[in-house]
């Protein structure tokens, strides 16, 4: 098992009141797997994403990633997993306007503490699993949406993670790049990358191998079915 949530709950304090946003939530899944989170703005989805992200932590329950006991984890340990565990995909790319595709896939690795010559090499490869070995050097301002997206997916598979999450990833784009994007996200799961999908997109959700519905902050059991 490569991932485990079991019993989480999620309150915010507003004011004098708490408000509880993930209820009793409990999830796993296998190395390997490609599942898609699905629910509508408000469901909860994005609190839960922050949560196996390691960018948050639940108010009760236990979270195993890896085997490791995240909720017991300092705020430097959860730094360290999601750099080296996680790889996350967002709807807007998050990538550094002056910096080349290549750099921009190369901060990981430093981060990593890799050798400079090594992490150009990673970085190249990176790039060329996902089919820009022809862009390296373009900046973000030269690339088109679809391009940009598949940067921001070289980088968060530069450092081999774990798990590969990804927010809403074709929210920003046109169809056409969608589907390219989407295509690219199976040929990483065919190659062995474990693919975890946030959102509220039925047709997104029928890419991935199981799909899970979270509604009012509860996840239900009860899978709705995927494309073969």
């Amino acid at each position: 098992m490569i991932l485990e949530l079991k019993n989480i709950y999620k309150n915010y304090q507003q004011g004098k009141m708490e408000v509880p946003v993930l209820k009793d939530v409990n999830f796993s899944m296998e190395e390997g797997e490609y599942v898609a989170i699905m629910g509508p703005s408000g469901s909860g989805k994005t609190t839960l994403m922050n949560i196996i992200g390691c960018l948050d932590k639940s108010t009760s329950g236990t979270f195993l990633l890896d085997g490791q006991d995240v909720n017991k984890c300092t705020e430097n340990e959860m730094s360290d997993i999601r750099l080296r565990k996680i790889g996350f995909v967002f709807q807007s790319f998050h990538l550094l306007p002056k910096q080349s595709a290549i750099e921009n896939v190369m901060m990981p690795l430093n981060y990593a503490g890799v050798p400079k010559k090594k992490r150009r090499e990673i970085a190249f490869a990176a790039l060329e699993r996902v089919g820009l070995a022809d862009r390296v050097d373009f900046r973000p301002n030269q690339l088109s949406g679809g391009q940009m997206q598949r940067v921001a997916i070289a980088r968060a598979i530069v450092n081999s993670p774990k798990i590969l999450l990804a927010d809403e990833p074709t929210g920003a784009l046109d169809s056409k790049s969608s589907v390219q994007v989407m295509d690219l996200f199976q040929k990483l799961n065919d190659e062995g990358v474990t693919v975890l999908m946030i959102t509220h997109d039925s047709e997104i959700a029928d890419y991935a191998k199981r799909a899970v519905l979270i509604r009012d902050g509860v996840l239900s059991e009860k899978e709705v079915s995927a494309r073969e």
